[in-house]
């Protein structure tokens, strides 16, 4: 497979069994990330990996969190989410270090975090491993943020769940770039992608 093909055969699951990366190959994985682009070399990025017995605990933060931020929360979505993060075979908290006071804007800093990962998601894909990025309402919660490691004014950017794909994903169908993208000739542009 030649780069491009890894790239544009690259899709995200939550079908994934053991085994996950080991120590040395999640190093690797974790190697891409610090090519992402970073604007003032601030390296905002930041990794928690959660594995073994840690998963039922990190569950359970979830799940206290799910019920913080909506009393009402129902409980199938509550058992969806403890079964997720109990059984995923490796789960990584991603952190965004942030740097409120620094010359680099607070949203360059956020891309960076999140360019990192997309370089994690094509590590892993090359490496014949899979995952998928996970966000929802706990992202938002600062208590859980704290909990992880992440005290305000930090963050989480989500989490990935990694592991070794069960069955080839079917690469979705994805659009024609050309929807997506325009010449600019002097005057503002229009895209097909927003053409009703």
């Amino acid at each position: 497979m030649t780069p491009m093909d890894m790239l544009l055969s690259r899709a995200s699951t939550d079908h994934l069994a053991e085994p996950a990366p080991n120590a040395a190959q999640l190093s690797d994985i974790l190697a891409a990330a610090m090519r992402a682009p970073d604007h003032g070399k601030l390296r905002p990025w930041r990794y928690v990996v959660i594995e073994g017995d840690a998963r039922p605990q990190m569950a359970e933060r979830i799940v206290a969190s799910m019920q913080r931020l909506d009393a009402d929360a129902p409980e199938f979505k509550i058992e969806k989410r403890r079964n997720r993060f109990s059984t995923m075979p490796l789960i990584l908290a991603l952190g965004m270090h942030l740097r409120p006071e620094d010359k680099i804007p607070l949203w360059e800093q956020e891309m960076a975090v999140a360019a990192a990962t997309m370089n994690v998601l094509n590590a892993l894909h090359a490496t014949g491993f899979g995952g998928i990025w996970v966000s929802g309402d706990v992202v938002e919660d600062p208590v859980l943020a704290a909990e992880i490691g992440f005290p305000a004014p930090h963050k989480l950017a989500g989490f990935l769940f990694i592991g070794t794909p069960t069955n080839a994903p079917a690469a979705p169908r994805r659009p024609d770039p050309a929807a997506f993208t325009a010449s600019w000739t002097g005057q503002p542009v229009t895209f097909a992608a927003d053409k009703d």
